[in-house]
């Protein structure tokens, strides 16, 4: 008896309601949780006693997340949405619960990597399932949902991660994800677009392999560099040079492959090849704004870590507000006014965060931050949809993962490149504010901020004959102004890096794909 063959043309609309309910639930917690550890890391690390393994619950995360990214992708396009899906959920409902159950540091950090993993086959499957679910003029939209999502996700996180760590306790952190995502199983499990498989797929083990070393150590540079090594020390070099190797290597696996993990047919896609480049200037501007924000509420607006959290709504409101809008209207309105626009309007954000200093209004920050907002917000549900209008049937999958993977290398890169500019910009500006005896005993770069609140440091302060409070404070004062000074002239750098994406919206183009969408059917 025949299979009945099932599209977007013909799914049953409640079937397909369903399936991206559940969709929505599983990005909302593989993205809150990327970013929940942001306000209670500290806390959980001490309860653990491990505060030198402390940024390892990020880059564990980040690590695995990344890495798997693009072997979902290209899985999804072989064996289906479903079973990768599936197993990306249940191996991130698997850490969460073992994370909650952590009793040391180093258990926690192995199920923080676990939860990556899921992560990582979660995001990209979600996204890449829209066009199984949706026909070519409806893809937008439901874009502009999870985008939405991904922004709301990313924003909250920290602050979820504050107020149960202060009102419950840090495991809940963790647990919570679990009733979400069984609601989320609930939605996906029984029914789900599956293609059909006349032959057993051909899996490129090798070009995975190498891929997975490439990432890490690419990852690995750009997270330690500078900091635990020389960018361009005996180890930096060493670790640029196996990179090149591997791309080596890899292109030449990939070249020869049957089904390559990501084809080097893509580069011949003009529209994947720009919005891949898009995401990665994207990823690289809007992760250092993040971050660095949220660290200037804290230091110099002296805001507490939930406060920072609260006022970071600000951002997600405006990219709640534009990712609904671009998707809804992009089919009517093209796809270059939001990606010409979005930048324009980011770089505006990032310019009005530069001018922010000691005390700066809070309401002015606020607007800062949902003007941000409103600019990314225009951009990413947009650019997933032109590269899913633009892919072959077969190839949706990778096509949608090697753009997401871009985009977490930039975020990555982005973090390193925003910590390099301040901590450059930083020592010119303690030569300039900070008396120069005083210069002499701070730790180099933003390893200064920690020294700052110490007993010892006010210890050397009055030691060297400053008066307690006035010229202490003084001294404070001339410091955190430095500090603000420096991640300004990040900002206003990271507006520029973000503005030149522009021109790649002027230029961006629809491709449309050769083949027709494929046959799918429906598994119980």
């Amino acid at each position: 008896m025949a299979v009945e063959q099932i599209t977007y043309k013909n799914i049953d609309p409640r079937t397909r309601n369903t399936i991206m309910f559940g969709l929505c639930f599983a990005m909302m917690i593989a993205c809150f949780d990327g970013t929940i550890v942001g306000t209670c890391g500290t806390v959980i690390a001490e309860e653990l006693n491990g505060l030198g393994l402390y940024s390892w619950m990020v880059t564990a995360f980040m690590l695995c997340e990344t890495v798997v990214i693009p072997i979902s992708g290209k899985l999804s396009d072989l064996y289906g949405r479903k079973p990768l899906f599936l197993i990306g959920l249940t191996l991130f409902v698997a850490g969460s619960l073992i994370a909650g159950m952590s009793t040391s540091m180093e258990m926690l950090i192995v199920c923080r990597g676990i939860q990556g993993l899921g992560g990582g086959i979660l995001i990209p499957v979600a996204t890449a399932a829209v066009a199984d679910l949706y026909a070519p003029e409806a893809r937008a939209k439901m874009q502009g949902i999870l985008g939405a999502i991904f922004g709301v996700g990313s924003g909250i996180g920290p602050l979820i991660g504050g107020y149960i760590t202060e009102y419950v306790d840090w495991r809940w952190v963790f647990y919570i994800n679990i009733p979400l995502a069984i609601v989320a199983y609930a939605l996906t499990l029984k029914k789900f677009p599956a293609p059909i498989l006349d032959e057993k797929p051909s899996v490129d083990y090798i070009g995975m392999a190498i891929l997975s070393v490439l990432l890490v150590d690419v990852l690995l540079y750009f997270e330690f560099g500078g900091n635990k090594f020389e960018w361009l020390g005996l180890q930096g070099i060493l670790m640029i040079a196996f990179a090149l190797v591997l791309l080596v290597v890899f292109i030449k696996q990939e070249m020869r492959a049957r089904e390559p993990v990501l084809s080097p047919k893509l580069i011949h896609n003009k529209t994947v090849v720009m919005a891949a480049v898009f995401m990665f200037i994207f990823g690289v501007g809007m992760i250092g704004a993040m971050i660095y924000s949220n660290m200037f509420a804290i230091l110099i607006l002296n805001l507490t870590t939930l406060e920072a959290g609260y006022y970071s709504l600000a951002m997600v409101a405006g990219m709640m507000i534009t990712a609904l809008t671009s998707g809804a209207l992009v089919q009517r309105t093209g796809y270059k006014i939001w990606l010409t626009m979005g930048p324009i309007i980011a770089f505006i954000g990032l310019y009005l965060m530069s001018r922010m200093t000691i005390g700066t209004d809070l309401t002015y920050y606020a607007m800062c931050l949902f003007v941000l907002g409103f600019g990314l917000g225009c951009m990413m549900a947009v650019i997933m949809t032109g590269v899913q209008n633009s892919s072959k049937s077969n190839e949706i999958g990778m096509s949608t993962s090697s753009v997401n993977l871009l985009r977490s290398i930039g975020s990555t890169m982005g973090t390193a490149i925003f910590s390099m500019l301040i901590t450059s910009r930083l020592n010119g500006e303690f030569a300039a504010n900070v008396p120069a005896d005083v210069v002499s005993i701070l730790p180099s770069g933003t390893e200064a901020l920690n020294y700052l609140g110490s007993q010892e440091f006010v210890n050397q302060l009055l030691g060297m004959g400053y008066t307690y409070p006035d010229g202490v404070m003084g001294v404070f004062h001339d410091i955190l102004l430095s500090f603000a000074n420096s991640v300004d002239f990040a900002f206003i750098a990271g507006g520029c890096i973000m503005v030149t994406t522009a021109i790649i919206g002027i230029l961006f183009k629809v491709q449309k794909p050769v083949e027709d969408e494929p046959t799918v059917e429906v598994t119980e």
